[in-house]
């Protein structure tokens, strides 16, 4: 007879015996007392920003990362949960109880907390009023560490014009002002300058990685991966080709353009000073949709930046931001939301492994939350994406995960949706069922997109 047992079950198998876990509290515990404190000047700063990426979603994603590994999930170990020095960031911007990402990062990068969709100017500046901003812009610790002779460099997931990049380098009175088109006659009159802009003029950054294409080039320009698509073509209204800005810039210099991931692979870090990359038109893919073929994984571009980067004796500033997870949340796909987490953690790890810890200060944290919930009790190793084991009072189940920006349930004909025979584990389908969209004008995706997610719920109740 052959017998198999499963990691999962002989993990769970050794957790019944109390030394298992007597042991486990003398090794955590040995480990922090054989520390040692690290009282260097850091060279490098590693900057990990996981936007929206609350403990909600840390711990969500946590249990995935390890049920991605066949284990039950909850004991997993994230790259981040082994940093020495942990604590908690108090998140408001002056004007609103809730901050958002552009208040939030003038808040971590530039030290100022100031009022919500200002990126880079202080509380004094009111959103989308360009004369608010003059003379109340604050620069950020990219800029103070490139005036230090470091090489400095962002990586996002979402468009380089976002809220989070453009705190490093941007003073906008509008979050949304990415380009030229995006704003306002009267802000140029008063001499306001858009985002995208800013990018090539403001700093001198050594790797851009990111999205972000539509808005570096003049209106009608097809985009070289999506030609036919009229939303993917440039938007700018003055005719400049930022791309071809910047590369003039950096005549003298070996900087390259790419928008693929064959250019991409292609560049030697150990030749290049200047690198910009930007992948798509707009936001990059979730990584769950990315097509590996065409476009590098957070954990290359974060590889790519930093063996650039390092090349300064120095040392070298460098930003990453998960920026998707966030999106995920707004768009009420945890699934993508947690996935984005898990990716991010991989290429914290990837930071990790290469630089030394003796010299490089590595910082990871979140800008704000979401409100993602856990519910109810679940047994151990539930799929996280899945759906609570013990029925709620109405005898119908419920998915682990809901979002609390909503009345927490649909009911419909009296009752709520009978959720047995949905898939909840597919990236286009959880919660929804369970989600009230509130501010559907915050979505970052089209309403074909968002049909897309509804459409499978709608289905169950034979709508």
């Amino acid at each position: 007879m052959v017998f198999t047992v499963s990691l999962a079950s002989l993990w769970l198998f050794s957790e019944e015996n109390s030394e298992f876990w007597r042991s486990q509290a003398r090794k955590t515990l040995q480990a922090a007392l054989d520390r040692k404190l690290n009282t260097n000047v850091a060279r490098n700063i590693l900057f990990f920003l996981g936007d929206g990426m609350g403990l909600t979603t840390l711990t969500a994603a946590r249990i995935l990362k390890g049920q991605l590994e066949n284990q039950p999930g909850e004991e997993t170990v994230m790259t981040m949960d082994t940093f020495p020095n942990v604590g908690l960031a108090k998140t408001y911007s002056v004007d609103f109880q809730v901050a958002d990402s552009a208040a939030t990062a003038t808040a971590y990068l530039c030290g100022v907390k100031t009022n919500l969709n200002i990126v880079g100017v202080n509380a004094a500046g009111r959103n989308g009023v360009c004369r608010t901003q003059k003379g109340n812009e604050v620069t950020s610790i990219l800029k103070w560490a490139k005036d230090a002779g470091k090489s400095v460099g962002i990586v996002t997931t979402t468009r380089v014009q976002h809220a989070t990049p453009a705190g490093s380098y941007a003073h906008s009175a509008s979050r949304t002002w990415y380009c030229d088109a995006d704003m306002p006659e009267s802000a140029k009159r008063d001499g306001c300058t858009d985002i995208s802009f800013q990018l090539i003029n403001n700093t001198d950054i050594d790797v851009i990685i990111g999205g972000g294409r539509k808005y570096m080039t003049p209106t009608g320009t097809k985009d070289p991966e999506y030609p036919t698509d009229f939303f993917s073509n440039g938007e700018r209204k003055d005719g400049r080709d930022l791309i071809k800005e910047w590369q003039n810039l950096k005549t003298g210099k070996v900087a390259h353009y790419v928008w693929n991931k064959a250019d991409f692979d292609a560049v030697d870090p150990e030749t290049t000073d200047y690198l910009m990359a930007l992948f798509e038109p707009g936001d990059l893919r979730y990584e769950e949709e990315r097509d590996p073929s065409m476009d590098p994984s957070i954990v290359e571009t974060t590889e790519k930046a930093i063996r650039i980067l390092q090349k300064n004796p120095k040392g070298f500033f460098l930003l990453v931001e998960g920026g998707r997870i966030d999106q995920a949340h707004h768009a009420g796909r945890a699934s993508m939301a947690l996935h984005e987490a898990v990716a991010f953690d991989r290429a914290i790890a990837k930071g990790l492994e290469l630089t030394e810890e003796h010299e490089t200060l590595t910082v990871v944290m979140a800008d704000h939350s979401q409100p993602l919930t856990f519910n109810g009790f679940p047994f151990r190793g539930n799929s996280i994406l899945g759906k609570s084991p013990l029925w709620a009072g109405d005898m119908l189940p419920y998915t682990t995960l809901m979002y609390g920006n909503g009345p927490g349930h649909k009911i419909v004909n009296g009752t709520r949706p009978d959720i047995r025979n949905v898939d909840t584990s597919k990236t286009h389908s959880l919660l929804l069922c369970f989600t009230e969209f509130s501010m559907l004008d915050l979505l970052p995706c089209s309403s074909q997109q968002l049909i897309s997610f509804i459409k499978p719920i709608l289905s169950v109740n034979g709508v």
